[in-house]
C-alpha cells in the first residue's frame, strides 16, 4: 500500500481505500436511494436528469455507457431513446446498487437492449471508441482518481461521442451558500437517520459535494483529458451542473 491519500469526505484516507468506504456508503443506503433523493431534492432531480437526457443527442440504434447508474434513472430513458436497434450499459462499481438499477428496470419492462456490468469508472472493461455517448450522474465525485475516469470515458467514446457528468457543483447565486450550507450539513444527515437509518452516509453526501472540483475546474480536467467543445450548464443556481464535452 502506498503513502498516498485522497480525500473521503472531509477525512484524509488511504488512496486504496476510498473506493471500499464508497461502496459501504451506497450497500447501506441502496434500498432507500430513491426515496432519499426526492425528499432531498423535492423531486428537482427529475428536473436535472430530464435536461442530461435533452442535451445528449442520443438517438435510435446508438450505443451508451451509463456510469455510477444506481437505479437506473437516465438508464430507462436511455434504453427507449436508442430503441431495439440500440444498446445501453448499465454499469456501477456498487453491487447492491446494480442490482436496484437491474430489478427497477426490469419492473419498468425495459429489457432487451441493456447489460449490466459491475465496474470501475477508472478501468473500463471496454473496447476502445465503442460508444456514441457516456454519462455518469452523481457519480464523478465518489470516484478515487476523476482524471483517470475521464480519460476512460474519453477513450470508449467513439469519434464524434460525447460525454455528460451531471454532478453537484458549486454554488453561484449570491446569498444562497449559507442556506446550502445549513440544508446541507444539517438536514441531509436528519434526513438520512430519519428516513434510511443512516445518518453518517448523507453527511459523507454533504461532505463529498464540497470536495468536488467547481465549474471551472472540471472543464479544466475535461479538457486535460482530451475532450473538446467542453460546456457547462449551472441548475438550481450552480447547486447542480451538467458538463458536456466531445471526442473530435
Amino acid at each position: 500500500m502506498s503513502d498516498k491519500t485522497t480525500h473521503f469526505g472531509f477525512r484524509q484516507v488511504p488512496f486504496e481505500e476510498k473506493a471500499r468506504q464508497v461502496r459501504g456508503v451506497f450497500d447501506s443506503v441502496a434500498d432507500k436511494y430513491d426515496v432519499m433523493n426526492d425528499v432531498m431534492s423535492l423531486g428537482i432531480h427529475r428536473l436535472w436528469k430530464r435536461f442530461t437526457l435533452e442535451r445528449s443527442g442520443v438517438r435510435r440504434g446508438q450505443r451508451v455507457l451509463d456510469l455510477a447508474s444506481g437505479t437506473g434513472d437516465l438508464a430507462a430513458r436511455f434504453a427507449r431513446m436508442v430503441g431495439p436497434e440500440g444498446e445501453v450499459v448499465v454499469s456501477d462499481i456498487n453491487a447492491s446498487m446494480l442490482e436496484q438499477g437491474r430489478r427497477r428496470l426490469l419492473d419498468a419492462g425495459v429489457a432487451g437492449n441493456v447489460e449490466y456490468v459491475q465496474a470501475n469508472a477508472e478501468t473500463l472493461p471496454f473496447p476502445d471508441n465503442h460508444f456514441d455517448c457516456v454519462s455518469i450522474a452523481f457519480g464523478l465525485r465518489n470516484v478515487t482518481d476523476k482524471d483517470a475516469a475521464l480519460r476512460e470515458m474519453y477513450r470508449v467514446l467513439r469519434p464524434a461521442g460525447r460525454a455528460l457528468i451531471l454532478e453537484f457543483s458549486h454554488v453561484t447565486l449570491p446569498g444562497v451558500r449559507p442556506l446550502y450550507d445549513l440544508y446541507s450539513f444539517r438536514m441531509l444527515p436528519l434526513m438520512g437517520r430519519l428516513i434510511a437509518n443512516d445518518a453518517q452516509s448523507y453527511q459523507y453526501l454533504a461532505e463529498s459535494i464540497r470536495m468536488h472540483p467547481d465549474q471551472e475546474t472540471l472543464k479544466g480536467m475535461m479538457e486535460a483529458a482530451g475532450f473538446e467543445r467542453v460546456e457547462y450548464h449551472n441548475l438550481s443556481g450552480g447547486i447542480v451542473a451538467l458538463h458536456r464535452g466531445y471526442k473530435l
